[in-house]
């Protein structure tokens, strides 16, 4: 069974929103082994729907698209799929109560225009929307079956998820499809693709994609079989060999990223952390009390930018800073060791650096970082020259840091 999807609303065509409907529902469907081949995302224009939805429904089996069955005018996907099927839209009155429950539930009077929500081709089934006002339809138009979604996340998932996904699964008697995304950091990825290629070439499934992001490369894998069980048996054949070969780049066999895998090596082992960071900002602190439960390994964070917050905060000698710069790995190690004296943490960790566009000499370079570790036995800072604009520079540094943790003191 193969799938396409239409995400609906002139928003999702602008820089401040991202589809993520669709890769959600992407996720989903080839869990219960429906193939999705392609996506279209279309503002509110009847005719460019209109011709979407005509040429969707000639050539695929099951069609979903999310988006467009609000109150307002420009809500026209009800309009124009019952305009394609040749179907007359017709007043539900079930729904239209439902409708006017919601309102007063809420204590709202109902606006003449949410009328439209009760509007149904004929011969749709309504799926419910406990979440919302608008309801969500299921139509079988000659070999397609078609299924529209309100757009808002929080309305659609779990409307799929009650009421639509055990359908398709019954309906689906295609091979099961999974996914494996494995993560590196500290190798690049013309060097991680030269490394696994005899490995993965040897395999037509899974399938393997590789895909670079500023500090890490990420490893796809993607298996289809007979069963759920069979597919996992091929990721895990593969997925282990690649490991073997890349040990210890890898840091994360299920998507997990880098702070959620240090966080809880943290924990397990009962170590706190401690930052110090100039160049970074506070990102390295910011990424890792994103992971729940960072309080039980986090224990502070310090953002010394000057060099007299260096001194007052740190500790960190006014003579050694003017002998060697701020940007040095002594004044790094520095900042490390008091961080890690001022909270008492097992581990103090420091960053200091020229992240740019300007501020950067000969000697000392835009992308250069000095990233430092600190524990009861020494403090050890090391270079490193990092390349891309200044929020990419720093979240390498960010993430350089983060690793330096995890092979020290987790592997």
């Amino acid at each position: 069974m193969n799938a396409e999807i239409i995400a609906i609303g002139s928003e999702l065509l602008t820089p401040d929103r991202v589809d993520t409907n669709s890769l959600w529902l992407t996720e989903r469907l080839n869990a219960i082994g429906i193939d999705v081949r392609l996506k279209t995302i279309v503002g509110d224009d009847d005719l460019r729907l209109e011709e979407a939805v005509r040429d969707a429904i000639r050539r695929t089996d099951l069609l979903i698209a999310t988006g467009g069955l609000g109150p307002t005018e420009d809500d026209i996907t009800r309009k124009i799929f019952a305009r394609v099927l040749g179907r007359p839209l017709v007043l539900d009155d079930t729904v239209l109560e439902g409708i006017r429950d919601r309102f007063r539930q809420f204590g709202l009077t109902m606006t003449s225009n949410n009328e439209r929500q009760a509007l149904v081709p004929r011969d749709a089934e309504v799926l419910p929307n406990a979440r919302g006002s608008a309801p969500g339809l299921l139509i079988q138009h000659e070999r397609t079956l078609i299924v529209l979604f309100p757009g808002p996340p929080r309305e659609m998932m779990p409307m799929f998820s009650e009421q639509i996904e055990a359908r398709l699964e019954k309906l689906s008697h295609g091979e099961r499809i999974r996914k494996r995304v494995m993560r590196s950091t500290g190798i690049g990825e013309s060097a991680l693709d030269q490394r696994i290629a005899p490995i993965y070439g040897q395999y037509s499934n899974p399938a393997t994609t590789i895909l670079s992001k500023p500090g890490e490369v990420e490893i796809h894998l993607t298996a289809t079989s007979e069963t759920a069980e069979m597919a996992e048996k091929l990721l895990d054949e593969l997925a282990g060999r690649i490991e073997d070969e890349l040990f210890p780049a890898i840091f994360s066999h299920r998507g997990e990223s880098l702070e959620e895998i240090v966080g809880l090596g943290l924990t397990v082992k009962g170590y706190t952390l401690a930052t110090a960071e100039s160049c970074t900002g506070g990102l390295v602190a910011k990424r890792i009390t994103d992971v729940p439960g960072s309080s039980a390994f986090f224990l502070e964070g310090h953002v010394t930018y000057s060099n007299a917050s260096k001194t007052r905060m740190l500790g960190v000698p006014d003579s050694l800073i003017a002998e060697h710069g701020a940007v040095s790995a002594e004044v790094a190690e520095a900042m490390a060791l008091g961080v890690k004296e001022v909270s008492g943490a097992t581990i103090g960790v420091a960053t200091t650096g020229i992240a740019g566009p300007g501020g950067g000499s000969e000697e000392k370079p835009v992308g250069l970082v000095y990233i430092a570790i600190a524990d009861d036995v020494q403090a050890e800072a090391k270079p490193y020259t990092l390349f891309g604009s200044r929020s990419e520079i720093r979240e390498r540094a960010s993430q350089i840091a983060l690793d330096l943790i995890r092979r020290r003191f987790l592997l």
